[in-house]
Order: C-alpha cells, then sequence, then structure tokens
C-alpha cells in the first residue's frame, strides 16, 4: 500500500512492511531525492516516486532517538533537570523500611498469638 504521507526533513516514519523505523534527514525536490537515515545510523536515498510507493506511516521519535546519532552530547539532548537532590536518593529507601518494618511487625505479632 502506498504512502500519502508527505517526507519533511527532521520526522520520524515507520516502514509498515519491514518494521523498522527512520527519520528523513533531507529532502531535495529539485532533484528529487528523499534521504532516510535508519535507526542504526545507515543512510539511503530515495526517489519520490519510492517514496510514495513505499508504505510508510508518521510515527513519533522514538524513546532513545539518539540511535543514528553521532557523538551526541547529554547537552544536546534538551534535558533540563540532570542534578539529583539528597530526597531523590532516599525516597524509595524510605518507602522500603516502612515495607520492612510493618514486615517485621506482622511477623512478631504472629508470633505472639
Amino acid at each position: 500500500m502506498a504512502t500519502e504521507a508527505d517526507p519533511i526533513t527532521g520526522n520520524w516514519y515507520k516502514h509498515l512492511d519491514k518494521g523498522y523505523e527512520f527519520r528523513v534527514v533531507s529532502v531535495d525536490e529539485d532533484e528529487g531525492i528523499v534521504e532516510i537515515q535508519h535507526f542504526d545510523g545507515d543512510i539511503e536515498a530515495l526517489d519520490m516516486d519510492s517514496w510514495y510507493e513505499t508504505d510508510v506511516e508518521p510515527i513519533e521519535p522514538p524513546e532513545d532517538w539518539t540511535g543514528p546519532m553521532d557523538d551526541i552530547e547529554r547537552d544536546d539532548l534538551g534535558y533540563t533537570e540532570t542534578d539529583m537532590e539528597k530526597e531523590d536518593w532516599t525516597e524509595s529507601l524510605d518507602e522500603l523500611s516502612a515495607r520492612e518494618e510493618r514486615e517485621e511487625a506482622r511477623r512478631w505479632i504472629e508470633e505472639e498469638e
């Protein structure tokens, strides 16, 4: 089945027949070429006719969209909060300690009965 989705530079697509995901890295309408980059980094050029004959659909970027990128820096990812506070490290431990205390209290009650 052919696609009606236009190739848009920077957008991600999924090849429905083959199941792989890729990103359009350039569209040259004068030459009629669409360059795509597969998640593993390989670049492939398609002519416009082949693009529209291919069964693809637009998708959201993968969770780890850095797969095809070389030398990506942490600052390039757009994450704004990377520092952890003391509370970030102890929160789950506090929950674990409370659970252990409840289990210990249950065992003590069971032993007393």
